[in-house]
């Protein structure tokens, strides 16, 4: 009997580790906006892992977009991300179990500016004993949702054709981004405007 495999991406498996923290969250808090400034350790522990993953991911994809490129910071990520993929800003991310539609890239749409939740992010890094009321709800669901964005374009090829599976329960996009197509919860994940 014949054993087949497929590749499945190390930086995808992790989104999917992290969105299953999420979804066990979420029998403890209900994901509202009246709950957006609840905070805890868990959701430190969220939003510190999935700041720290969209770190490593930007710098990889602005290595993919010019193997010379030196970009080390969320400035540098904006540059050159959004120089290639100018619709990151606008890119909506969906949780349609709550109600919730989450815009985690749109003030990369502004010069100079960075996402509110990853000014928290490294303020809870640097100044957890002053800062720690920023480890918040709101700021873990747009952190794991800025992930996902950009997991996705990190393996847009695979995305693109199907390819990249399994697919998230709770994180969604558009339909706009899927051609009209739904995103059901296990089927795989097409992109057809990346």
């Amino acid at each position: 009997m014949a054993i087949t495999s497929i590749k499945i991406e190390s930086h995808w498996n992790y989104l999917l580790a992290i969105e299953g923290d999420l979804e066990r969250l979420s029998r403890f808090i209900e994901f509202d906006e009246l709950n957006f400034p609840c905070f805890s350790v868990e959701i430190a522990r969220i939003l510190l892992v999935s700041g720290a993953e969209v770190d490593v991911v930007c710098k990889q994809i602005c290595r993919k977009l010019n193997s010379g490129s030196s970009a080390n910071n969320i400035y540098h990520y904006r540059d050159e991300i959004c120089a290639a993929y100018p619709h990151i800003p606008d890119f909506k991310v969906l949780l349609p179990r709550y109600g919730l539609t989450l815009k985690p890239w749109e003030n990369w749409s502004q010069l100079n500016s960075v996402p509110l939740w990853w000014t928290a992010y490294n303020k809870i890094k640097h100044h957890r004993d002053a800062e720690y009321h920023q480890a918040n709800l709101g700021n873990a669901l747009r952190a794991v949702s800025g992930l996902f964005i950009m997991v996705l374009y990190l393996y847009k090829e695979k995305a693109k054709i199907g390819e990249l599976g399994p697919s998230p329960k709770l994180l969604h996009v558009s339909e706009k981004r899927f051609g009209g197509r739904s995103y059901g919860s296990y089927e795989p994940c097409f992109i057809y405007d990346l």
